[in-house]
């Protein structure tokens, strides 16, 4: 005697559910990927920002006999003037009086390094500049008020390095303003500051 076989198989509807699920995790994976590309380059700017900060202030340290004239910004509100990537408000040519000949053009001649660090003109792709962030700018400011007693010149240097993130994200604090309005939408500023004193070794 003959058994008759049940014959088993797809259906097109199981084959068009199954591909629908398989395209929507494809898409979930290049929209992960696609995330974290942006936070990979986030934090590769944000480790050039901090490498950027730790340069300029050995900078002014290695310039202490005109580190006043490293005090570039004047309105700490808008933060500018700033050296660095091109903008309203960008300083313009620099001057210092605070020591020697010498020693007043070697500072001036380290403010434009600085500029040309935040430019990204250590490292370049054909003629593009990449050794820095996108928009890279740096602001210096001096706080009279937190001299110490009877020393004037103790007080307290504010260094800034801003520079355009890809996302957005929460403003930074008005304590780290430099240029400001320069990044279209506050929120995707990024900054980065440190404060420092020298003392009076004389």
């Amino acid at each position: 005697m003959k058994s008759n076989r049940l014959q088993s198989g797809f259906s097109m509807i199981e084959v068009l559910i199954t591909l629908i699920i398989i395209l929507v995790a494809l898409l979930g994976i290049a929209a992960l990927q696609s995330r974290a590309q942006i936070a990979e380059l986030e934090s590769l700017q944000r480790s050039q920002a901090l490498i950027l900060l730790s340069d300029i202030m050995d900078t002014m340290n290695a310039n202490r006999a005109t580190v006043t004239c490293f005090a570039f910004t004047s309105n700490t509100t808008t933060g500018t003037p700033f050296v660095g990537t091109a903008g309203s408000g960008q300083l313009g040519s620099h001057t210092c009086t605070a020591s020697t000949s010498a020693y007043n053009t070697q500072a001036v001649e380290a403010v434009a390094d600085i500029g040309d660090m935040l430019k990204g003109k250590a490292e370049k792709i054909g003629t593009q500049n990449v050794g820095a962030m996108i928009g890279a700018r740096a602001c210096v400011s001096y706080d009279s008020s937190t001299e110490l007693t009877g020393q004037p010149g103790t007080g307290l240097y504010n260094v800034i390095v801003t520079w355009q993130g890809m996302a957005d994200l929460v403003a930074p604090a008005s304590s780290m303003n430099c240029a400001v309005g320069l990044y279209g939408d506050e929120t995707k500023r990024r900054a980065v500051a440190a404060k420092m004193r020298f003392a009076d070794l004389l």
